[in-house]
């Protein structure tokens, strides 16, 4: 996978996000949310993106951006680790 590009045109998909219309507190979980209470968050911030029309851009950043945080094209962090390890790649990108 690659990072993304540092092209302005490449990046304009979020703008028609739906999560744009809410508090980023919805997609990425305060320190020490544990439990039902960052489960909860968790899906209701995939029911954002079930409907979302950018949702496969936004994975695709997530996953190639290796987004450490928060809830990306639906998918958690807890997803995407998971995602990374079953392709057999590094979960964190290598500095």
């Amino acid at each position: 996978m690659t990072a993304p590009s540092p092209v302005a045109a490449d990046w304009d998909w979020q703008h028609r996000g739906s999560c744009r219309r809410l508090s980023p507190e919805a997609f990425f979980h305060p320190e020490g949310e544990r439990g039902s209470a960052r489960r909860l968050r968790d899906l209701a911030a995939k029911e954002v993106c079930e409907t979302c029309p950018v949702l496969t851009q936004c994975r695709t950043h997530a996953l190639r951006a290796r987004e450490p945080y928060g809830v990306w094209g639906g998918m958690s962090e807890d997803e995407r680790a998971a995602f990374y390890e079953e392709q057999g790649l590094p979960i964190r990108r290598a500095s």
